[in-house]
């Protein structure tokens, strides 16, 4: 295994550092973007769309481009989905829409996130306005957070009427959209657009504003008619070994906010890197380090390669990315000199049987210790739950499921009746993801709107539609 620990000469070293930090795919031209909306056969039943989960009508959608109405293009993605130039970037497309695309199966797929981009792309660029603040119909809404679910509810009940107020603890708005997509995905502008976008349809919001700290839940309860919650996850948690308190170790989700958020030339990295955890965070993480300018980056994983988090198609982009995988490895020790560290200390691990989770349990094999070196340690092991949240929502009735929020599927609704919730803090099953986070704020606006008005929301929605 430490034999694949190797140096690997990246071609992108040819460049700058802020070409190696552009967009990933480029955005297509007009001719591309014709020439590719012109592949796509509008199957009467449409499996990419049935595998969106906010429903985008992509056969409608890729027609309008093969036509030349970019615009109506726009439109109709933007109707069902108000963060479309996010999840044109970040959406696993291979996984959803592409992946059922009926080409897929001989042929190429449509690149329908490419298309996505394109037109959004273009929205942008024209500063086309597409909906406007409906007359207020005197309710009040709190939503707590505001990634890509407190975006979506928040928007989806401006468009209705509601006078909504977002809360956030840090600078900037649009969660891990802002600071926690790597800048070569989504650069930082995209995710604070699409907040301006959603300020400009007159939900206000407050920025560095903690709950429990600057304001509390029954306060907001007492303020405000319902109450969204979308808190995202909290930080990644300790690994529990020796040494991971020493200088050059790192916070995944910390290092790839730095990339988004402070100029690329103030960014320390080390020559050796090892990253801890093969999610897509630590996917990002290598390959970030890589175009930092990172000699040697390594993502070390306790099971095998079957079995990592990550996406196949984010780890073949590693790999692309000279990105070493050290599979049934397990860290025990970061080893450092003058409080520095300068090697990871590991085990060699067998699968045994299998765990809670369905997965072979991972066992040392004893006498098989080994060191790493490395001058920078990154941990991408997950991200703790939200629980000083949680705990403040149980004096309100709201209970949990594997540590999550618990909520009604179909309106996202909490035990309490005021309190709904969405996006990665109820994630105790299924993909956590930008575009599942967008469809549940959707969800909980519907539901929230039909609480407090009988209204039907969604049918009010495809009535505004027929009469564009």
């Amino acid at each position: 295994m430490a034999e694949h620990y190797k140096p690997y000469k990246y071609k992108p070293w040819e460049k700058n550092l802020e070409e190696r930090f552009q967009e990933y795919y480029p955005p297509y031209s007009e001719r591309e973007a014709v020439l590719e909306a012109n592949r796509c056969l509008y199957c009467h039943d449409a499996p990419c769309m049935v595998a969106c989960p906010t429903s985008i009508d992509i056969p409608t959608f890729i027609r309008k481009i093969s036509t030349g109405n970019v615009k109506g293009s726009a439109r109709t993605i933007l109707e069902s989905n108000l963060l479309g130039a996010t999840c044109s970037r970040v959406c696993p497309v291979e996984e959803l829409c592409e992946g059922d695309c009926v080409l897929a199966h001989d042929h190429k797929p449509i690149t329908i996130g490419r298309l996505q981009h394109y037109a959004m792309d273009y929205a942008k660029e024209k500063e086309i306005t597409f909906f406007e603040p409906a007359p207020a119909n005197g309710h009040k809404v709190a939503v707590v957070g505001s990634g890509p679910a407190g975006l979506s509810c928040a928007g989806e009940l401006a468009k209705l009427g509601y006078d909504v107020t977002c809360y956030e603890k840090r600078e900037w708005g649009g969660g891990l959209d802002t600071y926690g997509i790597v800048v070569f995905r989504e650069p930082v502008e995209v995710s604070l657009d699409e907040v301006k976008m959603i300020e400009k349809l007159g939900v206000k919001f407050k920025y560095n504003v903690e709950i429990g700290r600057d304001i509390t839940f029954k306060k907001l309860l007492e303020d405000f008619d319902k109450v969204f919650v979308s808190v995202g996850l909290g930080q990644v948690p300790e690994m529990q070994i020796p040494g991971e308190d020493l200088e050059g170790v790192h916070d995944g989700l910390e290092f790839i906010a730095e990339t988004k958020v402070r100029d690329l030339k103030e960014i320390k990295f080390g020559q050796r890197v090892c990253v801890i955890g093969a999610g897509n965070t630590g996917i990002d993480c290598a390959t970030i380090a890589r175009r930092l300018g990172s000699e040697r980056v390594a993502i070390i994983y306790r099971r095998s390669e079957s079995e990592m988090p990550a996406y196949h198609f984010e780890y073949q982009f590693a790999l692309k990315e000279g990105v070493s995988f050290m599979f049934l490895t397990q860290p025990v020790e970061a080893v450092g000199v003058d409080g520095r560290v300068t090697a990871l200390k590991c085990l060699r691990m067998d699968l045994g049987e299998p765990d809670a989770s369905g997965r072979r349990r991972p066992v040392p094999v004893e006498g098989s210790e080994f060191e790493i070196p490395c001058d920078m340690l990154i941990k991408a092991i997950g991200q703790e739950k939200p629980n000083m949240v949680i705990e403040a929502l149980k004096e309100f009735g709201v209970k949990t499921e594997k540590g999550y929020i618990a909520v009604e599927d179909g309106t996202n609704r909490t035990a309490h009746p005021d309190i709904f919730a969405g996006g990665d803090c109820v994630r105790s099953k299924g993909e956590a993801s930008t575009v599942m986070a967008v469809e549940d704020g959707k969800i909980a606006a519907r539901a929230i709107h039909q609480s407090l008005t009988g209204e039907d929301a969604a049918k009010l929605a495809v009535a505004a539609k027929s009469a564009i």
